[in-house]
């Protein structure tokens, strides 16, 4: 049996061979098949995972054997026809495939599925079409939990019975079933189908295998759905002061090292600290990379999200890497995300950066997946709903970071708030890479050379040279309840809590 190094690699180079082979079967027409040799003989797949993403308009592709996760991801009109059984999130971010799975699929078939089409023959596990905006999605056989889930837009017909929770959280579209039916969650109406209503419906269908009856039943959203409020991160870093640990000092007008380069090869060089947060792209001249959303320059990092996996390939394409946001997509198990993983990479270029985020009170075990998928950066958001405070999370992010994490995976802290040169300074001597922050409204760039100013006097006045040289020994709490949380020596006591030392 392969293992999981043997399958990721199968999966790139089968991936890596792709584009010029679609091409020339595009030149003669022809399809392209997966798990049959040149001679016609099958040699079925077995588990190969993030397979054919980004297929182009008018490609066309079968394939042989079981495939594991986000098989024919962020597809943009091609055709892919499976022989065989599907791991979970078939077509996710889907924004024009026509997609045939002659078998069953596993969880979250139709992620995301922006427009296109999926048939699935044999059932489908839990989340089918969760987060769908639009699109078709057909599933002959049973389905699993919460079908549609998080959907805004696009058809869901279902020829079998579904599971608990039907379009739970569900704002637009619909789904319609043709089998059995449990009650609906608060927020969506279950109602029968009006004539005009099912000859739309069937003549979208086309195929008259696959046409409902009179009989089926609708499920559409009421309109009262709202998602709940969570707490916000408690306090900041101003009960931490900043002391040097020797009786020299650097001139001020001395230059320090603030670079931090993210990656191994080709590295993304930061030249403070500091990430800037900027959902819409940055709109002038500064030359610092940023966070971003959409609009990502080649030296940006843009989240992949469930909001706009659909636009996956131009985002990542365009971008120097990508943070996927582990909370906003199903939980993604190791095969899964391998999947996504080969299935950005091979769509983004060999040299694109990959992270991963997650709240910070998981911040463990998305250190340990990091370092696990070889992640270049770990990423903790402070502000995940758990209500910890800043303090608090400094020892989490920190000893997790000296456990599980090796050079070649940095961890990172989403701030809240706009970060200062003394947040950078220390967050950085508590052993985390670099901030991230949501950037000011106005004037990034004279926030940043403010920040990076402020960095330098801060080290030279420590007496360092560069910020690699910060560690824990420079930090002081200013107050006991933050020496309580954070495990930091107590300015004046000069020493941790008692209860730090008990075992």
């Amino acid at each position: 049996m392969a293992t999981v190094e043997e399958v990721v690699a199968s999966s790139m180079s089968i991936n890596s061979r792709l584009p010029a082979q679609l091409e020339k079967a595009l030149e003669r027409n022809i399809v392209l098949r997966i798990g049959w040799t040149t001679n016609g003989d099958p040699v079925p797949k077995d588990g190969e995972l993030g397979l054919c993403p980004n297929l182009p308009s008018g490609s066309k592709v079968r394939s042989l054997g079981y495939l594991g996760p986000f098989t024919a991801a962020f597809g943009q009109g091609g055709t892919f026809t499976h022989q065989g059984d599907v791991g979970s999130f078939l077509g996710a971010g889907n924004n024009g495939n026509k997609i045939t799975c002659e078998r069953s699929a596993g969880n979250c078939a139709g992620f995301g599925q922006k427009s296109g089409r999926i048939t699935i023959l044999d059932g489908s596990g839990d989340d089918a079409g969760a987060r769908m905006s639009g699109g078709l999605l057909i599933i002959r056989g049973d389905s699993g939990i919460r079908t549609g889930g998080g959907m805004s837009g696009g058809d869901i017909v279902i020829h079998g019975d579904v599971g608990g929770d039907p379009g739970a959280g569900m704002t637009g579209g619909r789904i319609i079933i043709n089998g059995r039916c449990p009650a609906p969650p608060p927020g969506v109406t279950l109602r029968t189908l009006e004539k005009s209503e099912l000859k739309e419906i069937n003549n979208l269908l086309a195929d008259e295998e696959f046409h409902i009856p009179a009989d089926a039943v609708c499920l559409v959203p009421d309109g009262t759905y709202t998602e709940g409020i969570m707490a916000d991160c408690r306090e900041d870093l101003s009960g931490i002061s900043l002391l040097p640990m020797t009786a020299n000092h650097n001139p001020t007008y001395s230059t320090c090292d603030t670079v931090v380069l993210i990656g191994e090869e080709d590295s993304l060089a930061l030249p403070i600290p500091l990430l800037p947060y900027v959902p819409n792209g940055v709109q002038d001249d500064l030359f610092h990379p940023c966070l971003v959303r959409n609009n990502p320059r080649d030296c940006d990092i843009v989240i992949i999200d469930s909001d706009n996996i659909a636009n996956a390939v131009e985002l990542v394409q365009s971008a120097a890497g990508f943070a996927i946001d582990m909370d906003s997509i199903p939980r993604l198990d190791g095969a899964a995300i391998d999947g996504l993983l080969v299935a950005l990479k091979c769509t983004a270029g060999p040299k694109s950066k990959a992270m991963l985020i997650r709240g910070v009170s998981q911040t463990s075990s998305l250190h340990s997946e990091a370092q696990h998928h070889g992640i270049d950066c770990a990423v903790s958001v402070l502000n995940d709903g758990s209500g910890i405070s800043a303090a608090a999370s400094l020892p989490m992010v920190g000893r997790s970071a000296s456990t599980s994490l090796k050079d070649n995976c940095i961890p990172s802290l989403w701030l809240p708030w706009s970060a200062t040169s003394e947040d950078l300074a220390i967050l950085c001597a508590s052993n985390i890479g670099f901030t991230i922050c949501p950037a000011p409204d106005e004037n990034i760039a004279g926030w940043i050379a403010q920040v990076t100013s402020g960095l330098s006097a801060h080290l030279n006045r420590l007496g360092l040279a560069s910020i690699d040289s910060l560690t824990r020994g420079n930090l002081r709490a200013c107050d006991q309840d933050t020496a309580a949380v954070s495990g930091l020596r107590l300015a004046g006591y000069d020493r941790p809590m008692p209860h730090w030392f008990a075992r």
